[in-house]
């Protein structure tokens, strides 16, 4: 039996259930959403999972019956295998205005179904919930977007050089696996995106070529932390770009993928439009591609695709606690900054990722031109993540900051 976390998330859960009549936690299957679901401490609630064939029946067959409770939190698990649910809870919840009504499960973003066509806005929370942070495993708590607006990172941090920041990278964060063997680990990630492949994905579209989208899952997987090249990538694939545009969805809804959109609150006309894109757990990737661990520590490309991969996991983590987004920017003369976030009262971060230990102020010239060009009049926070030990000043408010300062 693998080992129950302190999710980060449960706060949130909590005071939305205080707050609203319906909350939905969404995320990848495993990563431990049925478990976030039952410590919660809710009076008189009901679980109820729709892995149960007899209860996924009645639950289809008579949705309003299957959902009745007079008091307490009804827990539904894996809710979208049966979407008519949410018709019959919309109309539940507009007549009771009780809050914390209903707390639903999903492996799949359910507002997107096609399934789908209830509105829940105004009644619902939905509380995204990742694979483990490396700071959950730590048991530490999530400091580090904190640390980040007030520019106060720690002076030192041992014990992370850039092998055992892959390691980390490698393992992933899927629950079940934190303590397996590497080659139990990689049969077990596979494993489970064939699963999704074969069985969940018929829960939320008709997918009739599945050998392409398991082809695309591994290009996708391949260009993680890049520019979607959605061109280049439907010539190689050899699909129409509507197939290929579907099948992202797809993939997107079942939580394997995300993108992140490009910072554009400027009116700077060389600002680029692309989305990057990422795969959601490191452990996944490393495992879909075949990398093999000494290979990836001494190939530079092959590294800092899969640690920028691991900043964003990391990254995200954090602000969805927080509420903040993140965003990447691109210039049409090729000035790049990995991940952008804007605090609630506008402060700008500004984060590069290097997998090397090593960084030089040159390191900085994208961040430089974006603080003095386009955020000269905003408070703008800028540093690199980097696998050495020592938080280290380039002047002009430019900081190497250790890349374990996001867990420690």
């Amino acid at each position: 039996m693998s080992k129950q976390y302190k999710r980060w998330m449960s706060e949130s859960l909590k005071r939305a259930l205080d707050k609203r009549r319906i909350v939905v936690i969404s995320g990848e299957r495993q990563c431990g959403k049925t478990t976030l679901s039952k410590q919660i401490e809710l009076k008189d609630s009901i679980f109820r999972s729709l892995d149960d064939v007899t209860l996924l029946k009645a639950a289809i067959d008579d949705p309003k019956e299957f959902i009745k409770h007079s008091h307490g939190t009804m827990i539904i698990d894996e809710v979208q295998k049966a979407p008519q649910l949410l018709s019959a809870i919309k109309q539940t919840v507009d007549l009771d205005s009780r809050t914390g009504q209903f707390l639903l499960t999903g492996s799949a973003d359910i507002k997107n179904l096609p399934q789908v066509s209830e509105s829940l806005a105004g009644r619902i929370k939905n509380i995204r919930l990742r694979t483990l942070a490396n700071g959950e495993i730590l048991e530490n708590e999530p400091k580090f977007i904190q640390m980040l607006f007030n520019n106060e990172f720690p002076a030192q941090i041992k014990g992370y050089n850039k092998t055992e920041i892959l390691k980390i990278a490698f393992r992933g964060g899927y629950p079940e696996v934190v303590n397996f063997s590497d080659v139990d680990r990689k049969d077990w990630h596979l494993d489970y995106v064939d699963t999704l492949l074969t069985r969940d994905l018929k829960n939320i579209a008709n997918i009739r070529r599945n050998t392409a989208l398991q082809e695309q899952v591994k290009i996708l997987t391949a260009w993680s932390s890049k520019f979607l090249d959605i061109p280049g990538m439907c010539s190689k694939l050899a699909i129409a770009r509507t197939t290929f545009d579907s099948y992202v969805g797809v993939l997107e809804a079942l939580y394997l993928f995300e993108r992140v959109s490009p910072w554009s609150k400027t009116d700077y006309s060389g600002v680029g439009r692309k989305d990057k894109i990422f795969v959601t757990d490191t452990g996944i990737m490393a495992s879909v591609l075949n990398w093999n661990f000494e290979e990836v520590r001494l190939n530079p490309e092959r590294s800092g695709k899969i640690v920028e991969t691991l900043v964003f996991k990391e990254l995200s983590i954090q602000s969805d606690i927080c509420g903040c987004h993140i965003y990447h920017y691109r210039d049409r003369e090729n000035r790049e900054i990995d991940f952008i976030i804007e605090s609630s009262n506008g402060i700008i971060a500004c984060i590069e990722v290097k997998s090397g230990s090593v960084v030089s102020k040159n390191d900085f010239k994208h961040i430089r031109w974006f603080k003095n060009n386009i955020a000269k009049n905003q408070n703008v926070i800028s540093i690199i993540l980097y696998s050495g030990e020592d938080t280290v000043s380039f002047g002009d408010g430019l900081w190497a900051v250790p890349i374990a300062a996001l867990w420690s």
